[in-house]
């Protein structure tokens, strides 16, 4: 038996009839390829006889159907021929599913097709959030029996995450209000210099800063950093088998997992921007002096005569519940990671855009309400 993958061509009658045998497989084709010009040469209508092979496999066929393709795209008949009906049922095969006859999908979007795929992300929606309204009360649950039973509260997990989530977030919210404050300082002396109302400056920076800017920038990269780690940490829980392992040894998750992380965020949060507010107003402050010649010492005088204290505690009632936003969502999508890697980066992102969506949503909301109240 040859080992290797032989044809023969032969002329007759103005057809030329190849006939193959031998092995026709992975490891024997590639011959075939170097030979393509034999074949390709050839002026005439091809019969290609496949009966003499003894051993077929899916590469030797595929081969007879690339030669195949190069003979016709010269506008020339190739007819397959063979008496071995197991090498012409993996011919028919092959040919059934190669590329070349694969048809393009030209089906055009419907009226139909759009009111499904809408129909569908609707339900997929309303089942997320029936999924977190569930979620929301059993963290409540957890929360009011922990009220009740302080024992059961994990006074080290929640230090833990306050010493992670807040102390080691304080550099990143120094920069970020630094510059929040000498940005919105430096555009507001452009327009208050044309006016002559240099001093009103301190005005400006001082309630915006207070009541809506620090608080919702710290939300927002706190959001960014926060909700991200809560939401790979139990994904990579729930991939090693961690959560079910705490179940099964009777931890409840509620305790173990999510109270901590949400108690520790409605503390961290009004501590953030009470540090966000100090850096934004300091960075005014630099500014105010440089460009208008407003002293470190005035500055702070005209503050505490014109902004008044319930701009800054607006600005941290938000706090605690921009921490709870953050804490919940980042906990909640970390809980829907699948089994797979790719699961964790998903919903990683997701929870990241959830948080800060919820976080703003909620800042505008609570806006409008303090100042429809006049307040």
């Amino acid at each position: 038996m040859s080992t290797q993958a032989l044809y023969k061509i032969e002329k007759f009658e103005g057809v030329s009839r190849i006939k193959c045998s031998g092995e026709w497989t992975k490891q024997s084709v590639d011959k075939i390829f170097d030979k393509l010009g034999d074949f390709v040469d050839i002026k005439s209508n091809i019969v290609c006889d496949i009966t003499d092979i003894q051993k077929f496999d899916t590469a030797g066929a595929m081969a007879i159907l690339h030669i195949k393709r190069a003979i016709e795209e010269k506008k020339l008949l190739f007819t397959i021929q063979s008496n071995n009906e197991k090498n012409s049922n993996l011919i028919d095969l092959c040919s059934r599913f190669s590329s070349k006859n694969v048809t393009p999908d030209t089906k055009q979007a419907s009226i139909k097709d759009f009111f499904y795929a809408l129909g569908k992300q609707v339900h997929t929606a309303y089942t997320v959030f029936i999924v977190f309204i569930n979620f929301l009360g059993g963290v409540t649950l957890s929360l009011f029996g922990s009220i009740l039973n302080p024992n059961k509260f994990r006074f080290k997990a929640t230090l833990f995450h306050i010493e992670q989530n807040g102390l080691y977030a304080v550099p990143i919210i120094v920069i970020t209000s630094l510059l929040i404050g000498v940005v919105l300082a430096y555009q507001g002396a452009v327009q208050l210099q044309q006016f002559g109302a240099n001093i009103f400056i301190v005005e400006m920076i001082g309630i915006s800063a207070t009541r809506e800017l620090a608080p919702l920038i710290a939300a927002i990269v706190i959001a960014g950093r926060t909700a991200s780690a809560f939401t790979a940490q139990i994904g990579v829980m729930k991939l090693t088998d961690e959560i079910d392992a705490m179940k099964t040894m009777g931890f409840r998750t509620w305790e173990f997992v999510i109270l901590p992380r949400v108690v520790a965020m409605m503390i961290v949060l009004p501590l953030l921007v009470v540090v966000a507010d100090s850096v934004t107003i300091f960075g005014g402050m630099i500014i105010a002096d440089i460009d208008l010649g407003i002293s470190y010492v005035e500055f702070m005088d005209r503050f505490r005569e014109t902004v008044a204290m319930k701009h800054i505690l607006i600005g941290l009632i938000k706090a605690p519940f921009f921490g709870i936003i953050i804490a919940l969502v980042g906990c909640f999508r970390g809980f829907l990671v699948e089994s797979n890697t790719q699961s964790v980066g998903k919903y990683t992102t997701i929870s990241v855009v959830n948080a800060i969506f919820w976080a703003i949503a909620f800042n505008a909301i609570f806006s409008i309400v303090l100042t429809k109240m006049g307040i």
